[in-house]
């Protein structure tokens, strides 16, 4: 299906382009989306050596396998295919995790690893398998606990509440989430996209490999499981954890409220000034003061505190941390060099039909039906442009919140909505890429039941709670 997308956006630019008058910015606009997959594909690069080798310090310190054991349940009947002890559950687990917590720098070198990690059980190359597909309907719907980005956006513009689309969000998420996951579920099963039967020469192979795959994860899950037994502490880890547990929590408390800190640092005769500490006067500074504040300070530490924790405890358990980094990052030279040709594809279609006016057309089209449901024309091209490009999204969100400002229902509306979808067709893309996946099977049908449903549910969630638009 997606050699059907593909071709069919710069068939669409082009076309467009033609009759426009507008020929000469599509030609322009493919080069630019080449040397823009370019820089993407660079930055992405470094990303993943850096999270990559995080993840072999937790894979090799037991910290996968601990999380591991609170989601199995979950994660044995999204993914049944998958044995419970196998590598890619780790990774996927990861994956899920960084998805949920809004660290997107992370979710996608990590479920780059896990599509890696599932291609080693692939008996039929080249077709995605059901968990494949699966890891794609998750990431393309994650549920977000704290759309940290959008809240940002919302605060630099003085919304009066920028934390109120948290509640908001978090339902809309996981109604696409839900949607999604039970679209990839019904899909998997029809006559269209059932997996192919092996043939008897393409069946022998495989298993032997499956075998062996099957054999190393069972041998990972028993190194993992008995990393808590057999690797030894360092003495004293226990009071190290505690003490950056405490350093992490009075940095996220001095962050937040500072002048509580400095108060708190007079009372135990610390030098320093007395500081002044006047309560929030209206009930937009209450909520400043006790939501925006702590959610400000968490997303400003999350990711450096990520960063130290991981070699901090696999230093506990005497694992030599930088060689296992280094080792884990060199996976990210294989997989950056076998997505590249599909990064580039993607973008430069969709930056020629961006230029072409393809949503322009695609809103005027469905005009008629968003009107008949009660869905805002308003938002309709960030519905569209949302499953293809981040930063397009972004872009016409900001200039939404300019136009209506920040405490608007339908800027409120759109926030909850861009924090309920993901860029779809960039996702699959890269993520099938990695292992050279050609046939996306459901893939992208579920996906883009996400990027229907998200919407909707961002739309009537917002209506229902901040009134009409």
């Amino acid at each position: 299906m997606l050699n059907f997308v593909w071709l069919g956006l710069i068939a669409l630019a082009v076309l467009l382009g033609g009759l426009t008058g507008n020929l000469q910015e599509v030609g322009d606009k493919a080069i630019e989306g080449a040397n823009k997959s370019l820089e993407l594909a660079a930055a992405l690069f470094a990303i993943m050596i850096l999270w990559l080798g995080l993840m072999r310090l937790a894979d090799r310190a037991g910290l996968v396998h601990r999380l591991g054991l609170v989601l199995k349940p979950i994660m044995v009947w999204l993914f049944p295919e998958v044995p419970p002890d196998h590598p890619a559950m780790g990774a996927i687990i990861m994956n899920m995790a960084a998805n949920i917590l809004g660290l997107n720098n992370a979710a996608t070198p990590l479920g780059l690893r896990a599509m890696n990690e599932l291609e080693s059980l692939n008996r039929r190359p080249g077709i995605a398998t059901n968990a494949m597909c699966m890891l794609l309907a998750i990431n393309t719907s994650s549920i977000t606990l704290i759309p940290v980005s959008i809240i940002g956006v919302l605060a630099l513009a003085h919304g009066k509440n920028p934390t109120v689309i948290i509640g908001t969000s978090l339902a809309a998420t996981a109604i696409a989430h839900a949607a999604a996951i039970t679209a990839c579920k019904l899909l998997e099963r029809s006559p269209f996209y059932r997996l192919p039967a092996l043939s008897k020469d393409a069946r022998s192979v495989p298993h032997e490999k499956l075998a062996v795959e099957h054999e190393a994860g069972a041998q990972v899950a028993k190194q993992q499981a008995a990393s808590d037994k057999t690797l030894p502490w360092v003495p004293g880890s226990p009071w190290i954890l505690a003490l950056l547990a405490g350093a992490a929590l009075g940095m996220l408390l001095g962050v937040a409220w500072p002048e509580l800190v400095a108060w708190l640092s007079i009372q135990l005769g610390l030098p320093g000034n007395a500081p002044v500490i006047a309560p929030p006067a209206t009930p937009e500074s209450w909520g400043h003061f006790i939501f925006i504040r702590p959610i400000s300070a968490f997303s400003l530490l999350a990711v450096p505190w990520l960063i130290l924790f991981f070699p901090a405890y696999a230093a506990l358990r005497r694992i030599p941390v930088y060689e296992e980094f280094v080792e884990g990052g060199r996976e990210a030279f294989d997989v950056i060099l076998r997505i590249l040709p599909y990064i580039v594809g993607m973008l430069v279609a969709v930056y020629m039909f961006r230029a072409a006016g393809g949503e322009k057309l695609l809103t005027f089209v469905l005009a008629p039906i968003t009107s008949l449901i009660g869905f805002p024309p308003q938002l309709v091209p960030l519905a569209l442009l949302r499953p293809f490009s981040g930063t397009g999204s972004l872009a016409i969100f900001q200039d939404l919140v300019a136009q209506h400002g920040p405490d608007s229902a339908l800027t409120l509306s759109a926030a909850t909505m861009y924090g309920c979808s993901e860029t779809t067709f960039y996702v699959i893309a890269v993520y099938f890429g990695s292992v050279g996946i050609r046939k996306t099977r459901h893939a992208i049908p579920a996906g883009l039941v996400a990027d229907i449903v998200g919407p909707l549910a961002s739309v009537a969630i917002c209506r229902a709670m901040f009134g009409p638009f």
